[in-house]
């Protein structure tokens, strides 16, 4: 009788994980990569979501912030049940190939950690990993060893209106773009997206998102009918690159590499249990 996976942190780090796709990326393997950090998990959890220009709420939890334009959304359980229940599918999703990363008990507690591991279900333990697998601690080695990747592949791009493509050092073969609140305002983008992949019959190309949770729906629709390609969640990673100016107010792991902050996140190894 097989063993039953094992989650046990010995076998699952952060630096092993971060090995594991950088060592698909260089071997051109196609693959999926979906992260699902806070953001994802209380929209999972049916809690009201607003980032607004100067304001935060999540559930009866809100504060102060700064939300730039491409930064902005909400969710509103009353009236977007149908991308919570795509969410909830991505989430589910199973297919060799198809990584799911949730976010660790560091960030979200020991009782949200063990709520993801539940709606995810038993088994598959191996396409689970950290959302935060090219953030945090491992984000300089993202910036040197996984970017430069990217020069040598065919990209294609999904990211904010006000993205500017000339500073990324790759090229871009062809690029969606998507507005404030895409997960409700561009949903119709991944039938574009689509027929651009599978309409032409692409293989080999490598697929980056950074469009919210509208990355999961993306990923999941197109992987789900698609594994000639890889698919990358790259939250706003490259943001920096793209002159996209609210990385500077709420993505401490950036300005700790880009402004030399000092930030703890830029540091911040997650750990499995």
């Amino acid at each position: 009788m097989p063993q039953k996976e094992s989650l046990k942190s010995s076998e699952k780090t952060f630096s092993g994980e971060f090995d594991k796709f950088l060592a698909k990326l260089k071997a051109k393997e196609p693959f999926a990569f979906s992260r699902f950090s806070d953001g994802e998990m209380f929209m999972l959890q049916n809690k009201r979501i607003i980032l607004a220009a100067n304001f935060y709420v999540t559930g009866e939890t809100a504060g102060n912030g700064v939300y730039t334009e491409e930064e902005q959304k909400i969710f509103d359980p009353n009236a977007h049940q149908f991308y919570r229940e795509r969410l909830v599918d991505s989430f589910k999703f199973r297919k060799p190939g198809y990584h799911k990363g949730l976010s660790c008990r560091g960030d979200v507690g020991e009782e949200n950690f063990q709520w993801q591991l539940d709606l995810h279900g038993e088994g598959d333990e191996n396409h689970l990993t950290f959302s935060n697998v090219f953030i945090n601690n491992n984000y300089k080695r993202y910036i040197e060893e996984v970017v430069p990747l990217f020069a040598d592949r065919e990209v294609i791009l999904v990211a904010n209106k006000l993205a500017n493509l000339e500073g990324l050092p790759f090229e871009v073969k062809k690029d969606f773009r998507v507005g404030s609140n895409c997960i409700v305002n561009n949903y119709d983008i991944i039938e574009e997206i689509k027929d651009y992949i599978l309409g032409n019959k692409l293989e080999n190309h490598i697929v980056l998102c950074s469009a919210a949770s509208l990355s999961n729906f993306i990923i999941h629709q197109l992987y789900m009918e698609d594994d000639k390609n890889t698919y990358l969640d790259i939250g706003s990673t490259l943001n920096p690159y793209m002159n996209l100016e609210g990385w500077k107010h709420s993505r401490g792991y950036l300005t700790h590499y880009w402004l030399n902050s000092g930030s703890p996140y830029g540091t911040k190894i997650d750990t499995w249990d």
